[in-house]
């Protein structure tokens, strides 16, 4: 979010919560990228903030999660004081959700994260919820990619290998005919949360339909090894399709991701040149 949006949308997030009797008097802000998050107290609530434009996809993470919950799914959950739904405020979208105290910091060990993710995808096989198909977000960046006016800076070479990528692999795994279901999205360590409650998962507006390997290939490659039966080939062009659309996202002129750039010039080497862990050959 700009600089210069701050205040403002933590503003709006004071008067949500005030709104809903929460008491608030001071916030604090924990997270500014494409979305803020700011922790409100003395309600110990965390707030997140998003522009209109998110609005749509603020709901959906807020139904999602509220059914997830019900499943007792390892997901950060909306605020119980409070209506789960997003709360426009000064032209901004506010959702409240609980804060979770975090533990030390310490890495998360391979099998703790394969065993929450195993358990997040038992839960959505429990729910029923409209979601986009994954093939759905490969061709949002497929057109991000074959857009220069909203990917300016990305050189020729590069936008023809994701290009390329995008739409081999896209195709590849669509027609693979493995089995699916909802999935994250997105369950990189990013978006895992480490709790007094065990592993939590949050961001869940990226949730889309899909086979499973999709989220495990978003996780450290360790990983894999403690998620029960993969199919390893599927995993492996899942692996360089995640690059292909995380690097394209990085370079959306609007994408507010510190160090956005760079980490989208390091994903497309990747790409490029794969480790051989991967064992696949990113130019067939």
């Amino acid at each position: 979010m700009k600089a210069s949006e701050v205040p403002r949308a933590v503003a709006a997030c004071i008067s949500t919560a005030s709104a809903v009797d929460l008491r608030v008097d001071d916030a604090v802000v924990l997270h500014d990228s494409n979305r803020l998050a700011v922790r409100l107290l003395p309600c110990d609530v965390l707030a997140r903030v998003a522009h209109p434009a998110h609005h749509a996809g603020s709901e959906f993470e807020v139904e999602v999660a509220r059914r997830l919950a019900e499943t007792g799914s390892p997901v950060a959950q909306p605020e119980p004081r409070a209506e789960p739904r997003v709360y426009v405020r000064d032209r901004f979208a506010v959702t409240l959700w609980t804060y979770y105290e975090p533990v030390p910091p310490q890495a998360i060990a391979p099998p703790e994260y394969a065993d929450a993710l195993r358990r997040l995808h038992a839960g959505m096989r429990q729910i029923d919820v409209t979601a986009p198909h994954f093939t759905d977000r490969v061709a949002e960046a497929e057109w991000l990619v074959g857009n220069p006016v909203h990917t300016p800076e990305l050189a020729d070479a590069d936008r023809d290998l994701l290009s390329n990528t995008l739409r081999r692999l896209g195709r590849a795994i669509g027609e693979r005919g493995a089995d699916e279901q909802l999935v994250h999205g997105e369950p990189h360590p990013g978006n895992v949360l480490r709790t007094k409650k065990g592993l939590l998962f949050v961001d869940l507006e990226t949730c889309c339909h899909g086979p499973v390997e999709f989220d495990i290939a978003h996780a450290p490659e360790e990983v894999s090894e403690h998620y029960p039966t993969p199919d390893r080939d599927l995993l492996r062009e899942c692996r360089i399709l995640m690059l292909a659309m995380i690097a394209t996202w990085r370079w959306d002129r609007h994408d507010c991701l510190p160090n956005g750039r760079q980490l989208g010039t390091e994903w497309i080497s990747q790409i490029r040149e794969p480790p051989d862990i991967w064992g696949l050959d990113a130019h067939c």
